[in-house]
């Protein structure tokens, strides 16, 4: 009977592949920016509302969320997001659905997440109907993940905040993978993105005139030593078994070519898996930017800690390796972690088991189309097998085939102030 199941789930998401590639083709030429995803998410709620039994809410949290309840009343529960923005870059493909929306572009394939979580919710509101299904499954179609408000906050811990995810047993999405061909898939246990922190910095000297360095203190002399000791701390201070990356983004100092600044305002990103990894790069950071103070000068330091690591839980990630192999034998399944990336998904696996998997979707053109690249493109092809293996996946976990009484985490509050 499960084979039966997933076979036929496969033809579903089949016949809906000229309508996931509309959806999603629709969506990358209506581009909107994180918090503004006003069109989108009334294109999504409006779509969502032409499927029967299915109850659709909008603004869980934020203005521009969609969130959509599919249940038989009993059973348990399961959540599968899509993230719906895109980012302020300039399209340069010359496809026909190219976005009209200038200097705004889905260059990280959050049209495609969307489109194929549309598919979803078609396939599996079909399912309870025809297969009997017993549980519960809500939508969730999240704004937000790619940029932060002046809170520091992007979309998801706001939905988690606001209760999107209560009584929610379980959690999965997936995301675009243009490093991979379609027919192919990443999984990974345990942590597989990062933390991701932002650092501001600031070292103060006295200044002076350039052609008397001897009379004050000089910042950006200070800087050329503090640069050595920061990139220092991921070789030399980190153990070399654990990942993390400190990077200098923005360097700001200065007004004339004869003038000493008297100070250097420098921004850059931390990267890590474990908390541990986290707190020690900041400490790091802050001894690292100490060595100033024994040279005559002084620092301040801001570091505002963004979404955490992404963790996908080894049950959940079984349900997806299930899913993929009984229904697209030949596809190949890669085991490694997604990278130094963050993803506010890890908000939701930090409240609830969930995971993540990477959908091979790399063009058959022969040009590396990366994520947030003005290029980005993929195979629509794997629109369908995206659809089907959320699908099928939801199903096996509503049947019983992965969720007990183990699963549950302790709950983690996100403050929105």
């Amino acid at each position: 009977m499960t084979e039966l199941t997933d076979h036929r789930t496969v033809l579903q998401a089949n016949a809906l592949s000229a309508k996931l590639i509309e959806w999603r083709r629709q969506f990358h030429q209506h581009p909107e920016l994180s918090f503004q995803e006003f069109g989108t998410s009334r294109f999504v709620a409006e779509t969502l509302k032409n499927i029967h039994n299915l109850k659709v809410e909008t603004g869980i949290g934020v203005e521009t969320s969609v969130v959509a309840t599919l249940t038989s009343g009993e059973g348990p529960t399961i959540a599968i997001r899509a993230d719906m923005d895109a980012l302020p870059i300039k399209e340069e493909n010359t496809v026909e659905y190219k976005s009209k929306h200038a200097g705004v572009m889905h260059a990280c394939g959050h049209d495609a997440h969307t489109a194929i979580l549309l598919g979803a919710a078609h396939l599996l509101a079909s399912k309870f109907e025809t297969e009997g299904l017993k549980g519960t499954v809500k939508f969730i179609f999240q704004p937000a993940e790619e940029s932060t408000d002046e809170k520091g906050l992007s979309g998801s811990p706001y939905l988690v905040q606001a209760g999107a995810y209560d009584n929610v047993d379980a959690a999965i999405a997936l995301h675009m993978c243009p490093w991979l061909p379609d027919g192919s898939a990443q999984v990974n246990d345990g942590y597989s993105m990062a933390n991701v922190d932002v650092f501001t910095a600031k070292i103060f000297g006295t200044g002076g005139h350039g052609a008397y360095p001897e009379l004050g203190t000089d910042p950006i002399w200070m800087l050329g030593i503090v640069m050595q000791a920061l990139h220092g701390i991921v070789s030399r201070k980190l153990p070399a078994l654990e990942a993390g990356v400190i990077s200098i983004g923005q360097i700001h100092a200065g007004t004339a070519s004869n003038i000493i600044p008297n100070e250097v305002l420098i921004t850059g990103t931390i990267r890590s898996y474990t908390p541990e990894a986290r707190d020690l790069l900041g400490m790091e950071l802050k001894k690292a930017l100490s060595i100033v103070e024994p040279l005559g000068g002084r620092f301040s330091l801001d570091v505002e800690r963004g979404e955490p690591a992404l963790y996908n839980d080894a049950q959940v990630n079984r349900l997806f390796i299930r899913s993929m192999k009984e229904m697209y034998p030949e596809l190949q399944i890669v085991n490694q972690p997604f990278g130094m990336g963050g993803e506010d998904f890890g908000y939701v696996t930090k409240k609830l088991p969930g995971a993540l998997f990477f959908l091979g979707s790399g063009p058959k053109d022969g040009i590396q189309r990366d994520l947030h690249t003005p290029i980005f493109d993929l195979d629509e092809n794997s629109l369908a097998k995206g659809a089907a293996i959320l699908t099928q996946t939801a199903v096996n976990f509503l049947n019983g085939e992965s969720h007990s009484q183990n699963m549950n985490k302790t709950e983690v509050q996100v403050h929105v102030s």
